[in-house]
């Protein structure tokens, strides 16, 4: 079984750089011929694809339930646990909405993938005060722009076995500053198919997600952000324990 894992990790490895080589022209044809207000949604567009077209070459289905309590004209701020790599494909894939993601700077300076992250992505230096004061900004006028904002309140994937790791507050302070909705969409099973632990451990299979209904943040202040965290927590872990 091992053996397999590695095989068919190798495998996916060299089917995402051969997508990643086609797509990574478009990106740049879309963020150099269209406006800096259309180009983020026809870049989401492609996202989309790119990962529906990830997940048929791995072999995997990637199965989201309650898509329905999404508004695709609706601003959100959207959080999700982190369970492996799978989860950045799942998330592009799991609405129509455009959104920006929040990216660890580092990812900025890769090769190629680092012009999508500066193009697409809002990018922050976890372990600088003030560029984590200055994402937050960012992400304030991205929402302000008309756009979405998503992120992954652990902060890092969870590898440590338990079911959540402790939640960041940032996703929370936004959501209340911009006075807009909380989405929260739970993924299941991403560490089963791809382990965070080992690149060279993947299988194929389903990918199990579910929305929650949207948590309404209007009337809310700094003093419920710890009531928004464990009313988000609460959530995911119904459906982490369903």
């Amino acid at each position: 079984m091992k053996i397999f894992r590695a095989i068919f990790a190798v495998y996916c490895i060299i089917a995402f750089l051969a997508t990643f080589l086609i797509v990574i022209p478009c990106y740049f044809i879309i963020f150099n011929l269209w406006s800096k207000e259309k180009a983020p949604h026809v870049a989401h567009k492609l996202s989309k694809f790119w990962a529906h077209l990830i997940f048929a070459l791995f072999f995997v289905r990637c199965k989201i339930e309650n898509k329905s309590y999404i508004d695709p004209k609706t601003q959100y701020v959207f959080v999700a646990n982190h369970l492996s790599m799978l989860d950045i494909p799942a998330y592009a894939a799991s609405c129509s909405n455009t959104f920006r993601f929040l990216a660890k700077a580092e990812l900025a300076k890769v090769p190629l993938l680092g012009y999508v992250i500066n193009n697409l992505y809002i990018t922050v230096n976890r372990s600088d005060r003030a560029d984590r004061h200055k994402s937050i900004e960012k992400m304030k006028a991205t929402i302000d722009s008309g756009l979405s904002v998503f992120l992954a309140p652990e902060g890092t994937r969870n590898t440590s076995g338990a079911p959540l790791l402790e939640f960041k507050d940032g996703a929370f302070r936004l959501a209340i500053a911009a006075q807009v909705p909380m989405a929260v969409l739970t993924l299941k099973n991403a560490h089963h198919l791809h382990s965070p632990k080992q690149l060279l451990s993947m299988s194929p299979g389903t990918l199990h997600g579910s929305w929650s209904k949207p948590i309404s943040t209007i009337g809310m202040t700094e003093e419920d952000v710890p009531r928004l965290k464990e009313m988000v927590r609460a959530e995911m872990l119904k459906y982490l324990q369903s």
